[in-house]
């Protein structure tokens, strides 16, 4: 039995768990019977589902079956690039149409409070890339795009998020060395590649959905300009 029909038959012998909500697993033994599996080929099975974050099993509190966090998903996206399946290209590119859309759709749902959130941490890009501080600078960046797929709240675009991010954040952080390189800011100033973000809180807080996608659009243009990524 392959992991994905494994998981439709467990799915249908859970017993919904009254006080936590949570799918619970029947006990080995009785898996073993109405399964009509060996009991080291359902462990086997069990292994790679926990493996997986699929299963959560604790000694004496039972299994339960589970749905995986965002570890699922960047461990799959790191595995592939470091096979070769997947190139930084496709990363980039696939995180660029992503937040576009996340801009759209955050632009229809964001509040005055998830405008000054934004707001906020564009404020602390451009701070601290002005006090040479870029560390702080690509957390702030990084939490900016964070915050805008919370407001969306979408749980797959959540995940697609959180794996890309992963998989791309040292190419972000090499991004933004060349961009300090490219386009020093001089004391006082402010750099492009950090204020260009002011303009997408201005069209979510406008809530234009058009003007979010331009934006953000124009934003990774803008780092490809400066970086010579493609």
């Amino acid at each position: 039995m392959d992991l994905s029909a494994l998981v439709q038959s467990l799915s249908e012998r859970a017993i919904v768990e009254p006080e936590t909500g949570r799918l619970r697993l029947p006990t080995e033994r009785d898996l073993v019977t109405s399964l009509d599996m060996s009991r080291g080929a359902l462990r086997e099975q069990l292994s790679m589902l926990e493996i997986l974050g699929f299963l959560d099993r604790t000694q004496g509190r039972g299994s339960y079956l589970n749905a995986p966090d965002a570890d699922f998903i960047r461990l799959y996206f790191d595995l592939c690039r470091q096979l070769g399946h997947l190139s930084h290209a496709q990363f980039s590119s696939a995180r660029e149409m992503l937040e576009i859309s996340v801009a759209e759709a955050a632009a229809r749902l964001a509040t005055a409070d998830d405008v000054d959130d934004l707001r906020g941490l564009v404020d602390q890009m451009v701070e601290a890339s002005s006090a040479g501080q870029e560390d702080r600078a690509l957390e702030a960046d990084l939490e900016f795009h964070s915050r805008l797929n919370q407001i969306v709240d979408n749980p797959i675009f959540t995940l697609l998020h959180d794996g890309l991010s992963h998989a791309l954040r040292q190419e972000v952080v090499e991004r933004r060395r060349l961009a300090a390189t490219r386009e020093p800011a001089a004391s006082g100033t402010s750099r492009v590649v950090d204020t260009v973000h002011y303009s997408i809180v201005e069209a979510i807080a406008d809530r234009d959905s058009e003007g979010a996608r331009v934006a953000m659009r124009r934003h990774f243009t803008l780092w490809s300009s400066l970086t010579g990524a493609s």
